[in-house]
């Protein structure tokens, strides 16, 4: 996959590039179950990384008249979270890689990211009315990542350089 230019989803089956605009956007999505949540922000279920089921959150900045710039990975069912985690993991590895750069997280999850060719790909686990997880991946040519709580993490770089997932 060729993570600089966008996203491969393998159903239903659509590339969608990086900092393409919301009616661009729709016109890929015409015939799939896509649902508007709010203003920049689409949900839809789907299957991606050869077999990894999830819901994709699809984030446009600015939230009006935006462009693509970050994907959000997620469930509706979190009975298992460790079922959960290691399931993601396994995907992104087998597609990214080795993280380029882990810590100590919450909840007795590691926090992980890869950083290739301006995309950065964030998974973690962090306490917000209990225990809850992100996978994401941040096209990082635009504006920095903020979680919905304002809280941030910190990996450390395989070479022992801080790098926050601001």
């Amino acid at each position: 996959m060729e993570i600089e230019k966008g996203f491969k989803i393998d159903s239903p089956n659509v590339f969608v590039p990086w900092n393409i605009g919301e009616k661009e956007f729709l016109e890929l999505f015409k015939a799939a179950e896509l649902k508007n949540v709010t203003s920049g922000y689409y949900t839809i279920p789907c299957e991606s990384l050869n077999g990894l089921k999830s819901l994709i959150g699809f984030h446009f900045e600015p939230r009006k008249n935006g462009v693509l710039n970050e994907l959000e990975f997620f469930r509706t069912n979190y009975d298992d979270p460790k079922k959960s985690f290691d399931d993601f993991q396994t995907h992104f590895e087998k597609a990214f890689g080795n993280p380029t750069g882990s810590s100590k997280g919450n909840e007795g999850f590691d926090n992980y990211q890869w950083s290739i060719n301006g995309i950065k790909i964030m998974h973690y686990v962090f306490d917000r009315f209990g225990p809850e997880e992100h996978m994401r991946i941040k096209y990082e040519s635009t504006k920095t990542y903020k979680n919905n709580g304002g809280i941030s993490a910190e990996i450390k770089n395989s070479n022992n350089n801080n790098s926050g997932l601001n």
